[in-house]
């Protein structure tokens, strides 16, 4: 049985059907925005491995800090105990996310982050007089990871979780909003959004918060939309006593041009998610930030302690490669990398707009999308990457790349180049 073989019938892949498992590539070695297969062929990462990988593939400096803290402590348990790069990644945290939020919880992945969101929302309502705000509203559209309770935010009807509708806690959706990044602002609530929003507040007593993705919808179709909605959103939450999570596993660290989605807004979240480019893609890590009325609203209710502990929280590799991701942001310039890439892609997929198959073309920041008028194949696409030199995962609708910010102009034309093929062929 050759690796190949023994990996189609052994191993399960996400979102993959065992019985017919659909192409995949081995992958030999990786290095800067590119990864090599194992006959030597050598594609362009243009998914970022799942937009996490900022900086490229094996970055000496990211892999250097983990070599460094593998040599002095792999891992210990967070309870009880703390080190260094948990304390000195703490500290870059706070200097560079929403200033209210002063409390950091470290977590094992995005979707985990997510949970732990909701954790601190539930108990923060129990703690503070109001044990039956035990559910959630979101809009419609959303993904917010694979685990149990994040799937129940997940769209319901149109999102990967609908299998599991039975069976997960009912959450409220409200239409996601219609007003796009870049539109004209309508303030009647009827057509902006908010008067779903604020009917799902006003009669559902029991909400302890509002869960979204903050001006870019990720899984749920790369969608981007007007930063109004979150500031009118805010006042809302606040009048009806609903706590504001953002999730920003997919937006954070500079993918949308800023350094965090939630910078389009003047206001701020009352519980933040990180995740993906944490780590700058080189190892599983995430956090869940709150501010300090939350994190003492439980601490001052009974039992007290949060409900929360993993056991690899705050690991110490992670910790390290994370630290080391930020200092390269500041180094790097990213938002000279992410305007670079975003004139460029703007440029270059201009001519999609002009093919009949095509619904929308959108740019943000380093977030390309060509949205087709029907359903793509990413194993068709997987199909096409050795022809084009660059490896794209299409999904739905959408034909779209994160490229690493470290890409050069010639990668992201080969990119582009990819993205038109794709629209073309598929």
């Amino acid at each position: 049985m050759t690796p190949l073989e023994f990996d189609q019938r052994h191993l399960w892949h996400p979102y993959t059907n065992v019985v017919k498992p659909g192409p995949t590539f081995r992958v030999r070695e990786a290095e800067g925005a590119s990864f090599t297969l194992d006959d030597g062929t050598r594609l362009i990462d243009g998914m970022s491995s799942w937009w996490c990988m900022l900086h490229g593939h094996r970055n000496p400096h990211i892999t250097g800090a983990i070599h460094a803290q593998l040599d002095r402590l792999p891992h210990v348990m967070f309870g009880g105990l703390t080190h260094d790069p948990a304390i000195e990644l703490g500290q870059m945290l706070l200097d560079m996310t929403p200033a209210s939020l002063q409390r950091i919880f470290y977590c094992d992945s995005g979707s985990v982050a997510v949970e732990v969101a909701m954790k601190m929302a539930v108990q923060f309502q129990h703690a503070t007089g109001h044990p039956e705000r035990q559910k959630f509203v979101t809009i419609k559209s959303g993904y917010h990871g694979d685990t149990w309770k994040a799937m129940s935010v997940c769209d319901p009807d149109t999102g990967m979780h609908h299998l599991f509708k039975g069976a997960l806690a009912v959450e409220t959706f409200v239409p996601k909003p219609p007003i796009r990044l870049g539109q004209d602002w309508i303030e009647d609530e009827a057509q902006n959004g908010l008067g779903a929003l604020r009917e799902a507040l006003e009669t559902n007593p029991n909400l302890a918060g509002f869960v979204l993705e903050p001006i870019v919808q990720g899984t749920g179709g790369m969608y981007f939309y007007h930063p109004e909605y979150l500031k009118q959103a805010r006042a809302l939450c606040d009048a009806h006593g609903v706590l504001l999570i953002f999730d920003e596993i997919a937006t954070g660290f500079g993918r949308t041009g800023k350094l965090f989605a939630t910078e389009f807004t003047n206001i701020e979240p009352d519980i933040l998610c990180l995740g993906k480019a944490l780590t700058g893609g080189h190892i599983s890590f995430a956090c869940t930030m709150t501010n300090d009325r939350v994190a003492e609203g439980i601490g001052n209710g009974a039992p007290g302690v949060f409900m929360h502990g993993p056991t690899f929280m705050a690991n110490p590799l992670a910790c390290a490669a994370a630290k080391a991701s930020l200092e390269l942001l500041a180094q790097n310039n990213w938002q000279a990398q992410t305007a670079s890439i975003e004139a460029q892609l703007r440029d270059e997929l201009a001519p999609a707009r002009d093919l009949p198959q095509v619904a929308d073309v959108r740019v943000l920041g380093g977030i390309a999308v060509i949205e087709m008028q029907h359903s793509v194949s990413a194993d068709h696409a997987h199909g096409l990457a050795r022809d084009t030199g660059v490896y794209l995962r299409p999904f739905g609708r959408n034909i779209y790349t994160m490229p690493p910010f470290i890409c050069t102009q010639d990668e992201i034309s080969k990119i582009s180049a990819a993205l038109l093929h794709l629209a073309e062929a598929l």
